[in-house]
């Protein structure tokens, strides 16, 4: 925020632990309003206490419209708007395909997928009235390339990729920003207390999808990205003239990128001529 610049306001879910709650602290230290929400709003309290007149803390569980209407509702009476919106809240199910159950996929496809869908539904009103806005809707590289063990949550991020995209086309033209955010693996509780493995194990994908287990298990803290770094960069892209549609953070997101758009060239030049002969003959007019 520029010096003289009326400070903004900024509406983060999943604010308790992680992304959330590292940006929350970063942008009332650069002197903005943060609405910050959890499920558990005594894990959010302080921040009132610490940033007394700019810090908002309400409880939040996305999965229920009546408490995302309630939060937004507040937001606005609040701070008169809001300028910023984190959809962060989110987890992920560890196992195969076939072994995560209906009750393990269910839950994190109403927080991943619909909750962000909840959230951004109840603000892009607000948004549209003052022509300006923007949105980060936190993505990951798994949203972008799949890997065995990890293919339900990955599933989840894939629709929050495709609808952002849409998205951001929709709105652009009413003056709102849409910003996909992929992390690699950053150092925060994703893999801790923040994940889930699924209850049923089957010896056959010992040698793919329990690879994710064992990264759960033995990667844990040991994540190369530095979480308040890329929350800084999140802050960067939206005080940016230009924000990207995407941002990659971390160094392996970006090898991972790279390897796969390498791959996904190769195989569509080797796969041209039956993929154009699905057409229809080309018409030629008469002279």
């Amino acid at each position: 925020m520029s010096e003289g610049t009326k400070p903004r306001t900024w509406f983060i879910t999943g604010s308790s632990t992680g992304f959330g709650r590292l940006l929350a602290e970063e942008v009332l230290k650069a002197g903005e309003n943060v609405v910050s929400t959890a499920r558990n709003v005594d894990q959010i309290a302080d921040l009132e206490s610490r940033f007394p007149g700019r810090a908002l803390a309400l409880p939040l569980d996305v999965t229920r419209q009546e408490q995302v209407d309630a939060a937004v509702a507040k937001a606005v009476e609040r701070f008169g708007g809001i300028d910023v919106l984190v959809n962060n809240a989110g987890y992920g199910v560890t196992g195969a395909i076939e072994e995560v159950s209906d009750a393990e996929l269910e839950p994190m496809y109403a927080t991943n997928v619909f909750g962000l869908l909840r959230v951004t539904r109840a603000v892009l009103p607000q948004l549209r009235r003052q022509h300006s806005g923007h949105i980060l809707n936190l993505s990951s590289i798994g949203g972008l390339t799949a890997s065995p063990g990890w293919g339900l949550y990955q599933s989840t991020k894939f629709a929050v990729e495709g609808l952002s995209e849409a998205l951001a086309q929709e709105i652009a033209p009413l003056g709102i920003r849409v910003t996909i955010i992929e992390p690699g693996p950053f150092r925060t509780d994703f893999l801790g207390r923040s994940g889930v493995e699924a209850q049923k194990r089957i010896e056959d994908y010992g040698a793919t999808a329990d690879n994710a287990r064992r990264y759960r298990s033995n990667q844990h803290g040991k994540q190369p990205g530095d979480p308040r770094k890329a929350v800084r960069a999140m802050m960067q892209v939206v005080d940016s003239p230009n924000p990207p549609l995407r941002l990659l953070l971390g160094a392996g997101a970006l090898e991972r990128v790279r390897q796969k758009l390498e791959v996904w060239q190769k195989e569509m030049s080797a796969w041209e001529k039956v993929t154009v002969g699905a057409d229809f003959p080309t018409e030629t007019l008469e002279p």
